[in-house]
């Protein structure tokens, strides 16, 4: 794990470890701030999670109908005097 000033001054290293496999962990005032990747494990990352996700409309095919529709048959408006 690197400080950003460290990471700045040895940007190099940083680079070398992150194209060598090691993802570099930098942090900022003592907390977690980014990593460095190679790009080849970047993209890597990027197309798994693409083929992970399925399309909006398979998603929404998901979701429960019958109990919403219930809910709402049972709705009814209240009494409203004007």
């Amino acid at each position: 794990m690197w400080s950003l000033q460290d990471a700045k001054n040895k940007f190099s290293a940083v680079v070398d470890a992150a194209l060598a496999g090691e993802p570099q962990e930098v942090t900022r005032r003592g907390k977690p701030a980014v990593v460095v990747l190679s790009a080849s494990e970047y993209a890597r990352i990027l197309a798994e999670a693409q083929s992970n996700r399925g399309s909006f409309a398979k998603h929404l095919l998901t979701q429960p109908r019958g109990e919403v529709e219930a809910e709402r048959a049972e709705a009814r408006p209240r009494d409203v005097a004007f």
